[in-house]
């Protein structure tokens, strides 16, 4: 314990430690961070003209939230960072199973204990962590998982039914003082749905037959599907009703907000290979993960995560990770021949309709081709191709290259390309290297063939670029 800190309910009472609610003390908080002009939620992108001004209305209104949106959508991250505006640590009555505030108990142990020794009563202190709970709503869950049931083995040793002694808190009234984040609550039954009426409206639990009040201090934060919440009837009507605020949240809305979080959350590759992966190269993933949720083939129910695009990079840089590996190369640089594996390992995370069954790597490979085009014509639009094309149409040029082609023999190939340099740079490239200007041409290649100027064949895992086929 830390010298000069209170260590009895006394002590805490002469320090003039307040006493506010646990949506007191978020208003309070967010309400001195937002005059500081801190940043409220870091690690949440996307967010901040939308999402987050909604969630800041419902903290400084009171009230308790429901996060509507799609898989994938941080929903959960958020309510994390909603820990951050707790107080580092607040004081409770020590050994309390439902961290009681030592001037207001509720529990009947603690309120004996205060009559019995009043000032005296000793104090613990206890973090934000220790103030938030997480469950997510399965079919198997129970009341008594989330209020309370009689323990068995209070009974045994002697106590009465009737001694409200005897009760087993759940995970709700032991996180009193604190937050409570449900997570996907339709798909909690009706039964205990219905369970949490008091704990949103008059605070309070129900423990079976026992005729106790626990006037609980909590703020609750539930996730659902938009579709199983509006649509499907699986929230019952009156629990609706007692959430005061709905923020509802979104994919991200561009592509450079795709990509900080992608860029932000993907794991590369261990094992010290230097890695570089160009920005159009993410530009492609990107704008692959916004084609599949604009499709039509695409189950919109379930979404296309971020996490689709953040795990699409880690694949992206494994395969340039381990082609550099195989052929020995100084430096791994992913390509457009490394898309199709990604293509291959990402398969099972979209969930298409189900009339598509038997399409899917049709439909995935068509929206690929439509995000590379996407990305090649904003990039190089109006850029001079020609010189490059001439060795083509002139000099008969065939390029092969494969996802173990080194970047040097794919380049030698070429040779000497005039404007290879200009051609880096509205890539959005800043440092050249082997690896990145065989990258940077295959991707060339790639928009040239897409927009009908060469021809594509491949043909066991080679790809061969020509005039004709």
């Amino acid at each position: 314990m830390d010298v000069g800190r209170p260590s009895t309910v006394g002590e805490l009472r002469a320090s003039g430690y307040p006493d506010r609610s646990v949506k007191e003390e978020l208003r309070a908080n967010l309400l001195a961070r937002l005059g500081r002009g801190e940043e409220l939620f870091p690690g949440i992108v996307g967010f901040d003209g939308t999402v987050l001004p909604a969630l800041e209305r419902g903290i400084l209104a009171g009230h308790d939230l429901i996060f509507l949106g799609e898989r994938g959508q941080a929903k959960t991250r958020l309510i994390r960072r909603i820990v951050d505006l707790l107080d580092e640590e607040v004081p409770v009555i020590a050994g309390c199973e439902v961290n009681d505030h030592p001037y207001r108990p509720i529990c009947a142990r603690c309120r004996q204990l205060l009559a019995d020794r009043g000032g005296e009563t000793q104090i613990a202190w206890i973090g934000r962590e220790d103030r938030y709970a997480e469950k997510l709503a399965t079919p198997d869950v129970s009341v008594a998982d989330l209020i309370g049931d009689v323990d068995p083995i209070r009974v045994a040793e002697g106590r009465y039914l009737a001694d409200e002694l005897t009760i087993h808190y759940g995970l709700i009234p032991r996180t009193n003082r604190g937050i409570v984040a449900i997570n996907e609550l339709p798909d909690l039954p009706e039964r205990i749905q219905v369970a949490l009426f008091n704990i949103l409206e008059e605070r309070d639990v129900q423990i079976r037959g026992y005729r106790v009040r626990l006037p609980l201090d909590l703020l609750l934060v539930v996730t659902a599907n938009p579709d199983d919440y509006t649509h499907r009837g699986r929230i019952v009507s009156p629990l609706k009703d007692r959430f005061g605020t709905q923020v509802r949240t979104h994919y991200p809305r561009t592509l450079a907000d795709e990509i900080r979080i992608m860029e932000q959350e993907a794991r590369p590759p261990a094992g010290g290979m230097p890695l570089r992966v160009p920005i159009y190269m993410k530009e492609i993933l990107a704008a692959l993960t916004a084609e599949l949720r604009r499709s039509p083939h695409v189950n919109h129910r379930s979404g296309v995560s971020v996490r689709y695009s953040i795990g699409n990079l880690e694949t992206l840089a494994a395969a340039a990770v381990r082609r550099a590996a195989r052929t020995g190369e100084p430096e791994a640089v992913p390509r457009v021949c490394d898309l199709p594996a990604v293509l291959a390992s990402s398969l099972g995370r979209v969930e298409f309709d189900t009339i598509e069954e038997g399409r899917e790597d049709e439909i995935l490979a068509r929206a690929l081709k439509t995000a590379e085009l996407e990305v090649f014509r904003r990039r190089l639009a109006g850029f001079d191709l020609q010189p490059l094309l001439a060795r083509f149409e002139t000099g008969g040029l065939v390029i092969e290259t494969s996802e173990l082609t080194p970047a040097a023999e794919l380049l030698a190939q070429v040779g000497e390309l005039p404007g290879l340099a200009q051609l880096l740079r509205r890539l959005g490239v800043e440092e050249e290297s082997p690896g990145v200007a065989a990258s940077a041409l295959e991707f060339a290649l790639e928009g040239l063939h897409l927009s009908r100027r060469l021809n594509k064949h491949v043909e066991e895992g080679v790809v061969r670029y020509a005039v004709e086929g």
